[in-house]
């Protein structure tokens, strides 16, 4: 039995069934389903259904007098049906104020924390946001900044006139006057332009442009070669909430739990994970067990990304139990990430387009 060859009483007994499970977390038995149908099906019609349903891994029966509680492929057809919902105007589902994301202070990080704060009150969970690499943001002005121990400073205004910073360790040592050189060459002839194009660009190149800017191109390729490439950047990543996920800690695996926790404090093997689930989805959700990684099986990651008008520059969501009420939490991510991605494209300087 495929999700599409479910017939009508099947998808109503199983969505019905999975609902009250998540409510209560409480096996489901044939009567409570035919009481709250208002005995339109009967108890013994619903009986052979939920036999079917387990028969098909929908569900299962921990002992045989208990009712039928929701496997991961039932949650996932669940899940489904919301998803796939799309008429229903999630709009109102979840109210963020306009005054909710503040930007005065011009900083994307401070943005990107304020955004996992409100995912995690509005959800009750952990909430995640995954930042962009600074190497993708498209820029309006980069300055570098020499700083000791032959370490450079990345300062980005980008297009949408928040700023990014980032330090580097350099192989050769550079002066200020050799860096500011650098950063006008780059700002003259690629504002617009993300670091990433910049370094591509430049080592494509190269031959055609030592011919003109010699002394400065000497300088400036080591400076790129010392610069991690995209593959090789770390995500920073803002999480919100941890302490939620204790209290509700009677609906993980106790081990797998103490794993999670490990994870969250080496947050890049974190951020690794959600940024390999970034996709274009309107929204994403991730059972635990789909990942084929233990410690987080008993979760649920529900995801969604943001960026400006030209690209997707991140993701963000919450990581909680599978007991989730997907139906709020579902709309709650949606809105979140278009909010942002509407807040960020609002601030944008017009650059490139």
């Amino acid at each position: 039995m495929s999700y599409k060859r479910l017939e009508n009483k099947e998808k109503i007994v199983l969505n019905l069934s999975i609902e009250l499970y998540l409510q209560t977390g409480k096996a489901v038995s044939s009567s409570c389903l035919a009481q709250r149908m208002d005995n339109i099906i009967s108890s013994a019609t619903i009986r052979n259904i939920l036999a079917e349903l387990e028969k098909e891994s929908y569900l299962y029966q921990p002992h045989p007098s208990a009712g039928r509680i929701p496997t991961d492929k039932g949650i996932r057809f669940y899940v489904n049906n919301i998803l796939d919902y799309t008429h229903h105007d999630w709009q109102e589902e979840v109210k963020i104020g306009s005054d909710d994301l503040l930007v005065n202070s011009g900083g994307l990080d401070r943005l990107l924390l304020q955004v996992s704060q409100i995912l995690a009150s509005n959800s009750d969970n952990l909430a995640f946001v995954l930042s962009p690499h600074i190497s993708q943001i498209n820029f309006n002005q980069v300055k570098l900044i020499k700083l000791k121990d032959n370490k450079v400073m990345i300062v980005l205004f980008s297009t949408f006139n928040l700023v990014q910073t980032e330090i580097f360790a350099t192989k050769i040592l550079f002066s200020q006057t050799e860096l500011d050189q650098a950063a006008q060459y780059i700002n003259q002839n690629f504002r617009g332009k993300n670091l990433s194009f910049v370094r591509d660009y430049l080592f494509r190149e190269l031959p055609k442009l030592k011919l003109k800017y010699e002394d400065l191109i000497d300088k400036l390729i080591p400076l790129l070669r010392s610069y991690p490439s995209p593959e090789e950047e770390e995500n920073r990543i803002f999480l919100q909430g941890t302490a939620r996920l204790l209290d509700k800690a009677e609906l993980f695996d106790f081990q797998k739990l103490k794993c999670l926790f490990q994870n969250l404090e080496e947050k890049a093997n974190l951020a690794r994970l959600l940024s390999d689930l970034i996709s274009l989805e309107r929204v994403r959700v991730v059972l635990g067990s789909e990942l084929k990684m233990p410690e987080i099986a008993d979760c649920c990651l529900i995801l969604s990304h943001y960026g400006d008008r030209r690209q997707v520059l991140g993701s963000l969501g919450i990581i909680g139990p599978k007991r989730l009420p997907y139906e709020r939490i579902i709309p709650l991510v949606d809105q979140v990430a278009r909010h942002l991605t509407s807040t960020i494209s609002s601030l944008e300087s017009g650059v490139g387009r």
